[in-house]
């Protein structure tokens, strides 16, 4: 096993409010190179005075070439980055865990499908693919969430409406709604699947993942093509303290990016 190494020190270059809980925070390092992270991999980010966090990385060069963090203020560590000012301080580790297969879409068109901020990690996997249009197929990027208030993005989702299919809906519609209201996999249904060719990767909740995973199965997808990030209970970065353990897998060091042929039968046991 691995050992996770001390914090180094990043400063908060710029925040941005996504929601009314949630921000995205761009982070440089103070007198150091930025590290190479891979899409879908995770830092071991914390607050000084409060503790850490895995989060996965959603930028992998921001405005001011920083590593970017969409964060959502649910627990002490969470509320006190989403606290932080330009020009703070925090200490960053990493990068941890595995990253999206992208060498296995390569040629292939690729679907992305998120549910809430699940759409964080697989941020930088729309960029890639927009940055590079003659490497991969058609892009496909399907997002789902709870209200239209808590759609994160919302500014960059339109931009990419030009060079990628996007659908989003939401579970509550609000005032002035227009768009679908139901659960992300009913937007399936307004694609033209291309089975064979298709690589989908998938973000959001467990209970989301899994039924997500079936339908795209359904639909004529092989397991091995379906991605999912399974970011559970994920604590230590290092496999030791066993809080995200998955039957053999411990997500943070096998994951959080796994295959659904890998853990489809573990999904399906009940407290697993």
């Amino acid at each position: 096993m691995s050992t996770v190494a001390p914090p180094l020190p990043y400063r908060v270059a710029e925040t941005l409010a996504e929601t009314a809980d949630t921000r995205s925070i761009e982070l440089v390092p103070v007198g150091g190179e930025l590290p190479s992270f891979a899409p879908g991999q995770f830092a071991m980010i914390y607050a000084f005075g409060v503790g850490e966090i895995p989060l996965s990385a959603s930028g992998l060069r921001g405005r001011h070439g920083g590593l970017v963090h969409t964060v959502r203020a649910v627990g002490a560590v969470s509320t006190a980055l989403c606290r932080l000012r330009r020009g703070d301080t925090v200490g960053l580790s990493g990068p941890y865990g595995t990253g999206w297969d992208l060498r296995a879409a390569a040629g292939h068109d690729v679907l992305v499908i998120a549910g809430g901020i699940g759409l964080a990690p697989l941020r930088p996997v729309v960029h890639e693919v927009l940055d590079r249009p003659d490497h991969y197929g058609s892009l496909a990027i399907l997002v789902g969430t709870r209200t239209p208030a808590d759609l994160v993005y919302r500014d960059e989702i339109e931009s990419w409406c030009g060079p990628a299919r996007v659908e989003v809906t939401v579970d509550r519609p609000g005032p002035g709604w227009r768009g679908a209201v139901g659960v992300v996999t009913t937007l399936l249904d307004r694609l033209d699947l291309r089975p064979e060719r298709t690589c989908a990767l998938v973000c959001g909740p467990e209970v989301m993942m899994r039924h997500t995973a079936r339908d795209l199965l359904v639909r004529g997808l092989v397991a091995q093509r379906v991605q999912v990030s399974l970011e559970r209970n994920m604590r230590c970065a290092t496999g030791h303290c066993g809080h995200c353990q998955l039957g053999p897998l411990l997500l943070c060091r096998d994951g959080p990016v796994v295959s659904y042929d890998r853990v489809a039968p573990l999904l399906l046991v009940r407290e697993l």
